[in-house]
This record gives structure tokens, C-alpha cells and sequence, in this order.
């Protein structure tokens, strides 16, 4: 795609601190910006559906200058505009990215082999030695134990080695101008052109995924501007550099203005008693004296310490392993709402301290329900009327919570739990 230079007339502003040096354009210029946005409509009666044929660099250019004007109404100063968007193209590789969605998912316990695996865990353990002076003064500033931010680390970036090399102003405006998530992606690039503008990072050297996240523990733009640190003391948040310090004192800062705890656990695999109603895993948090109740007990067969309210996680059904997690998982949910990454970097971070692998078996012999095969779960469960409260393949607390009414309806176990075997009991 043709590159672009950008044309709107200067408002007045202060300069840059730095000014980088562009990528080579084609000086290809557009003289005057649309007077509405020109990303692509979206086409009546399929909101998934982009209209492709508007999509190509001339209309790309356009709504840049379009843009950039949005941007300066916003405090964003013209040469930061300037430096920042002259040279970007659109990515069509970026977006067709954004549509792929894997036919066929991992199962959970798939999932955490690898994101815990032992490599992980050793590699974890050699990066708590090697920046173990700055990791202790994160913990103390911040609260945080210091294995949960590795473990973020280790999952986003495998502890630096993949923080991506993608433009990620070029990327978030491919994606903002693409209007599937355009108003997100447009709010994201505003706050990544901000970030230039405090002299964090020259635009250029802001990489990242092909979404917008940016370095060792993949901060969106927003989330930057709310909470990264500059720990170093270098007067920049750097975390795109080879050194992680700011990266890991941002990610402690981060879980701290959520609500971090120190010294309390993601959660504790329990035990259930045998006829347990597995439909109260549906009913929110209980003290875990109410649990203990109910009869759940530590793998030990021992009273669960008390760590404030928990819930009771299942997310293999009544056939894998329970847990009872605590405020810390919600407080790494904020970070990927993700249960699945909650529970990986909740587990990986035990283990670097040393923590034993879950005792109860998972069912491994169940196959992961495909992204089709879960849109036909969820509106045969609808039609039959346990709505799921939409249709998207995404089997979240609304589905679950259907999967469970619709069980216990049927007099099976409630136990919220996706398979193969529900979705034909459905047909």
C-alpha cells in the first residue's frame, strides 16, 4: 500500500522533544480531509461484515487526515500527529489477523501444559534470580508478589523473547480505519500518539502484537497512559527496551490500582464431598466457612484457609479439578479477562515459589468443542429456552450459567461444564 505523508495545516503547539526520522514515503500527499470519517460502513444486516470494496489506500489516506485532525481537537500536538502518522500504511495483513478465529480451541488443560510447562516454570525461576535487586524493591513499592509479575512476563512475551515487532501506530491505525472495532482501535491510537507526545518512545520504535500491545507485558496504549511507571528513573516508561524493569514495575503497579492483595493466593484446589450439588459453583462468592459447609476441604482433606470470600471454579466440569479462587484471580482477570490465563498465570507463579502441579486428574480424553460447535450449543440452548444472552462461539458466564439451568432441568450434573456430550444431549 502507498504510504503516507500527512498534509493539514499546523496548529499551534509545542514541538517535539525528539524528532524521529520517517520511514521513505512516496510524498504522496492528500490535500484536504474528509468532512466525515471516511472508514468503511458497515453493511446492513451483517455488523461482522466489513465492506471491503471501500478499503484500499486511497480511502485509508483519507481518514488518517481525517483523523489527525480528530487527534488535535483531542491536545495532541500537530508535530506529534505529524511525526507519528507520515509514513504509516494500511496493513491487510493486520486484518485479516483480526479475522481469523481458530476453527478448533485448546482445552484448558492443553492450554496450561504448555503455559506452565517446565521450561516455563526454570525460565521464570532464572529471571527471579537475574533481576531478583529490582524485583524485590517492585514488590516492596507496589505490593505484588514478584512471581505473579514474572509469570505475566513469562505468558506475554515469554519473558521478552516475543514482544512483536509490529508498528503498533501503523496497527492500531489499520484497524481503527477497518471499523469492525474502530471507535476501541481509534481510542487506542489517540493514547499511543499520546505516549509519543510525553517523549516515552519515538514513534517508530513503538512495537508491539499486530492488536496494539507493546512490550515485554504487552500494555495496551490506555493502560499505559494509566499505569505504567518509570522505575528506572530515566525519566521515560520504557517498556519496549531490552531491559524490563520499567515493563515488570508497570505490570506490579498495574495489579496494585486493581486491588492486589500480598501473600494471598490466586486460588486453592479443593475437594468435593461425593453427591455435592455442583449447581452452587453458579450461585457468586461464599465465605469459606459456608463452603466448608457444603463440604469442600483442601486436596489434604484439611480446612481451607481463609483468604476472604472465594467462589467455586470448575473448569472441567465435575470430572477435573476444583478450586476455590479468591480476589487476587478477579485482580489478573483486569489484566486478561481470560479464566483460563488467570488460572495459567496464577499457577505459573506458584510454581516458580515452588508449588506442586494441580492433584486431580483432568479429562483429557474430552475434545474441545470447535467455534461452530459452540454457536450451535448456544442456540439450541436458547431455543429451548436457557438463553446464552447472544451468539458468539464464546463460551463465557452467561453460557455457562444457561449450560447449568438446562441441566438441571434435565436432571443431569449442573455443572456448567461444555462438551461434546451436552451439545448432543441438545441435538
Amino acid at each position: 500500500m502507498t504510504a503516507l505523508t500527512i498534509a493539514i495545516a499546523a496548529q499551534a503547539s509545542p514541538a517535539l522533544a525528539q524528532t524521529p526520522t520517517p520511514r521513505p514515503t512516496s510524498g504522496i500527499a492528500v490535500a484536504q480531509a474528509a468532512t466525515t470519517s471516511p472508514r468503511p460502513l458497515l453493511r446492513p444486516g451483517a455488523p461482522e461484515q466489513i465492506q471491503q470494496a471501500s478499503l484500499g489506500a486511497a480511502g485509508f489516506n483519507a481518514w488518517v487526515q481525517d483523523f489527525a485532525k480528530r487527534a488535535q481537537r483531542q491536545g495532541v500536538p500537530f508535530e506529534v500527529v505529524k511525526a507519528s502518522l507520515t509514513g504509516i500504511r494500511y496493513d491487510p495483513d493486520i486484518i485479516a489477523l483480526d479475522r481469523n478465529q481458530a476453527e478448533f480451541s485448546k482445552q484448558l488443560w492443553e492450554y496450561l501444559d504448555s503455559a506452565v510447562s517446565s521450561n516455563r516454570i526454570n525460565t521464570g525461576r532464572s529471571m527471579l534470580s537475574r533481576y531478583a535487586t529490582a524485583l524485590d524493591k517492585i514488590e516492596r513499592r507496589y505490593g505484588v508478589d514478584k512471581e505473579i509479575v514474572v509469570a505475566i512476563w513469562g505468558l506475554e512475551s515469554a519473558y521478552g523473547g516475543f514482544r512483536g515487532n509490529t508498528d503498533t501506530i501503523e496497527a492500531l491505525a489499520t484497524l481503527a480505519y477497518d471499523g469492525r472495532r474502530g471507535a476501541f482501535f481509534e481510542e487506542q491510537l489517540v493514547a499511543a500518539l499520546k505516549i509519543v507526545q510525553a517523549g516515552d518512545v519515538n514513534p517508530r520504535a513503538m512495537k508491539g502484537s499486530w492488536a496494539g500491545a507493546m512490550g515485554h507485558t504487552q500494555f495496551m496504549p490506555t493502560s499505559y497512559l494509566d499505569h505504567a511507571v518509570d522505575f528506572t528513573g530515566d525519566g521515560r516508561r520504557d517498556i519496549w527496551s531490552d531491559n524490563p524493569v520499567d515493563a515488570l514495575a508497570s505490570t506490579a503497579a498495574y495489579l496494585d490500582d486493581f486491588g492486589w492483595k500480598k501473600g494471598q493466593p490466586w486460588g486453592v484446589e479443593v475437594r468435593v464431598p461425593q453427591g455435592f450439588d455442583y449447581a452452587v459453583a453458579g450461585d457468586g462468592e461464599k465465605t469459606v466457612a459456608a463452603w466448608s459447609r457444603l463440604g469442600v476441604r483442601g486436596v489434604d482433606g484439611g480446612n481451607v484457609a481463609n483468604h476472604g470470600k472465594a467462589q467455586l471454579l470448575l473448569p472441567a466440569g465435575a470430572r477435573g479439578p476444583a478450586f476455590l479462587t479468591f480476589g487476587n484471580f478477579d485482580v489478573i482477570k483486569r489484566y486478561n479477562a481470560s479464566t483460563s490465563y488467570a488460572m495459567a498465570v496464577g499457577h505459573l507463579g506458584a510454581r516458580m515459589r515452588g508449588a506442586p502441579d494441580f492433584t486431580a486428574s483432568w479429562p483429557r480424553g474430552d475434545r474441545a468443542l470447535s467455534s461452530r460447535e459452540k454457536e450451535e450449543m448456544q442456540k439450541r440452548l436458547t431455543a429451548k429456552g436457557f438463553s446464552t444472552n447472544g451468539i458468539d462461539g464464546r463460551v463465557g458466564p452467561d453460557t455457562i450459567a444457561a449450560i447449568r439451568r438446562y441441566q438441571k432441568a434435565m436432571g443431569l450434573v449442573a455443572d456448567g461444564y461444555a462438551s461434546t456430550d451436552l451439545l448432543t444431549h441438545l441435538r
